[in-house]
């Protein structure tokens, strides 16, 4: 554990809090009291029940019930991720039943002979069909029998079905169906022992028209069963979970950014797949401002992934996102992620091709350099699902038998990490690979691993027309400033910053987000009439879904004082099939809708066709409390010259062989201090590495702000 002073800074930097972020290998605890004070706490995962771990972390930390704790979460993502939710029903229009494995004709992978596709998450017998009939305006054609909608719910409950996933056709203008089905479902009796009438058990329902009241039926009903499919399982995870808290208030991250309360959280899981690696952009955002920095990409490399993002200023947001191939049309940060990480683990191929992840050792067995006996190790890891692979070496592996990693300075030295059998392990590896040398395997993984995540940066950025060299790179999680130089030299970014924290960077963005609710509806509205007309039919809209978000919030006990409500609409060009969202500033009467936008398409597209009509697809809400975040300033240790900082050297591989390299501990390095690489610097959350030729310097608040050193 690790505790700094933050120097309290006036009433609103009390908070109280907690940040939790369960990862693959670790569960990050960020805790910051009432005078200010913030400690660190890095616990191992606990996979089966990862509440255990949670649990665990709140006792060692001694948090009181008065505070609030923020969580972030993968019970969600898992659940998807290893199609181990809950046994989910779908019940759709007559005819629609097929949509959801029919789905969209993109291709990914364009030169994959035989195209994948995942299998969906209900079966072809668990989709139920009623005939019913919505129209486009809102118009009920056929209403459904209530005789044979009670013959489907029957027969659903006798397949012992735990969800259901309810979306028809059109219900997103005209919800009655929809709500007709639930109430069905919650009525039903069904026969119990003896022969008794009994409720039913209680089964999730989703509504899409709740969930995500938007048009397109394969992503609306995409969205829909991942819900169902998964908020069972985090119902269950959330109510063990706040059982062993005890009184304390529990929030939950969100895909947006932003913070809901747990028994929503439960009910809509959805909004939560991407709770941890939002948490991470949060905060890397945050630190970045602080430190003038509004361009930046966050790198955030844990145990088993690399999340990635692009923030000009603002969270990246979009509307759609995608895991395990399958669409989520929620508002979430643009983030990508790809399997390279601490714990990643390096295998070869058919054809003889050295590769590095997606599959990952976890924290159990974890990385081989965790054990003492590679033996025990070994009969760990062939008790495991994860991979086939015959070897266990890992990126953490390689990293530290090139030196990168230091034994006794790993988690501040409560965990040491053996080298020797993380260099049995790599000398294995080699013989396989036809190499002589442990190093240079050791070295080819981190290349890989490297290789993996530079083409992850190149997707959010110069793909999409970026120049990454007015860009800085912010490195935080486990792993990132391990390789964070490295990057930076690869994609010709100029500078990294490595937060004061970076370990635990994702629970300290908890911390940092705000309550938030997104509210959407279709519209489908064209421009083709008078400006002050299409202001007034939109301001009933809006008008409407503030009226929700304001009752929502004074529902669960908050303030309206310091809510912020931002309008949106999602327009396009007619004809096309594609939106773009817009912010309203100002007076929604007095504002030119078209022109906003085609000054929003030209700005993303560098074209725009004014003469062409604007439509208005769906109106957006943002409501987010605002709140004050946490004001840290950490007081650091009187030293002025950096070369009396230095713990020791140890040699260390680079390209072209072992250089001798400094040492040094972060918190003995205050703002204004340099050191020149090589170098490695130790602190309890990670460990960060200064090439050759590369410099790093202290700033004002805190962070490591390394750049390259060019000569002549």
């Amino acid at each position: 554990m690790s505790i700094m002073d933050m120097g309290n800074e006036g009433e609103n930097s009390v908070f109280a809090k907690l940040g939790v972020d369960t990862g693959g290998t670790f569960t990050d605890f960020v805790w910051i009291d009432e005078d200010g004070r913030l400690q660190i706490y890095k616990s191992l995962s606990t996979p089966d029940d990862p509440a255990i771990a949670v649990i665990n972390g709140v006792d060692f930390l001694s948090i009181p019930e008065r505070a609030e704790i923020i969580h972030g979460s993968t019970v969600s993502t898992n659940a998807l991720l290893e199609r181990r939710g809950a046994r989910t029903a779908l019940i759709t229009t007559a005819g629609f039943a097929d949509v959801l494995g029919i789905g969209r004709q993109d291709r990914p992978d364009l030169y994959a002979l035989v195209a994948y596709k995942p299998e969906p998450l209900v079966p072809r017998e668990l989709r139920y069909e009623v005939r019913e009939r919505i129209t486009s305006t809102g118009e009920i054609l056929i209403k459904p029998a209530l005789e044979d909608l009670d013959l489907v719910v029957q027969e659903l409950l006798s397949e012992g079905v735990e969800s259901v996933a309810v979306s028809l056709l059109f219900s997103f203008v005209r919800p009655d169906h929809e709500r007709l089905i639930r109430e069905r479902i919650r009525n039903t009796e069904v026969e119990g022992e003896l022969g008794r009438k009994a409720n039913i058990p209680k089964v999730h329902i989703t509504l899409s028209s709740e969930l995500i009241p938007e048009f397109r039926e394969y992503e609306r009903t995409s969205t829909t069963v991942i819900n169902a499919y998964a908020a069972p399982l985090m119902e269950r995870y959330l109510r063990s979970l706040k059982a062993g808290i005890a009184k304390r208030k529990l929030s939950v991250m969100q895909n947006n950014g932003g913070t809901i309360p747990a028994d929503l959280a439960g009910q809509q899981a959805a909004r939560t797949i991407l709770s941890g690696p939002a948490g991470g952009v949060v905060g890397a955002l945050h630190v970045a401002r602080e430190a003038g920095y509004q361009e930046i990409i966050t790198l955030d490399m844990g145990g088993t992934s690399t999340d990635v993002a692009l923030c000009l200023g603002r969270l990246p947001k979009t509307s759609m996102s995608e895991v395990s191939g399958m669409p989520i049309m929620l508002p979430a940060i643009d983030i990508h992620t790809v399997g390279a990480g601490g714990g990643s683990l390096a295998k070869i191929d058919a054809g003889g091709a050295l590769l590095v992840g997606p599959e990952s050792a976890g924290s159990d067995p974890g990385p081989v350099c965790y054990h003492m006996d590679i033996d025990r190790h070994n009969d760990l890891a062939s008790q495991s699902e994860e991979t086939t692979s015959r070897f266990w070496v890992t990126t953490t592996d390689a990293n530290l038998v090139l030196g990168r990693l230091d034994s006794s300075h790993f988690l501040g030295g409560e965990k040491t990490l053996n080298e020797l059998t993380a260099l049995k392990a790599l000398s294995e590896f080699a013989a396989t690979l036809g190499i002589n040398s442990p190093i240079d395997a050791a070295f080819g993984v981190i290349n890989v691993t490297n290789a993996n995540m530079v083409r992850a940066v190149r997707r959010i950025s110069v793909e999409k027309g970026h120049d990454l060299r007015h860009f800085t790179l912010v490195a935080f999680g486990g792993a990132g400033p391990l390789h964070a130089c490295e990057l930076a030299q690869n994609l010709q970014i100029s500078r990294v910053l490595v937060p004061l924290v970076p370990g635990v960077l994702s629970a300290l963005g908890m911390l940092i987000a705000q309550p938030v609710k997104d509210y959407s509806r279709t519209v489908m509205f064209r421009m083709n009439f008078g400006e002050w007309e299409s202001a007034r039919a939109l301001k009933d809209q809006f008008l409407e879904l503030e009226r929700k978000a304001a009752e929502e919030f004074e529902a669960e006990g908050h303030s309206l004082d310091h809510l912020n409500l931002v309008r949106q609409l999602d327009m396009r060009y007619a004809g096309q099939s594609h939106e773009l969202t817009v912010d309203l500033p100002g007076n929604i009467e007095s504002k030119d809708f078209a022109d906003l936008f085609h000054e929003a398409h030209q700005n993303r597209y560098s074209f725009q066709r004014p003469e062409s009509a604007v439509e208005i697809v769906n109106v957006r809400l943002v409501a987010t409390l605002q709140i004050e975040p946490p004001a840290y300033r950490s007081r650091f240790a009187n030293n002025e010259d950096s070369s009396e900082l230095a713990i020791g050297q140890k040699p260390i591989y680079f390209e072209g062989g072992f250089r001798v390299s400094d040492m040094y501990l972060r918190d003995m390095l205050k703002p204004g201090i340099s050191i020149d690489g090589p170098a490695v610097v130790f602190q309890y959350d990670t460990t960060t590495l200064v090439l050759p030729d590369w410099q790093a310097e202290v700033d004002s608040f805190g962070n490591l702000l390394l750049a390259r050193q060019f000569s002549g």
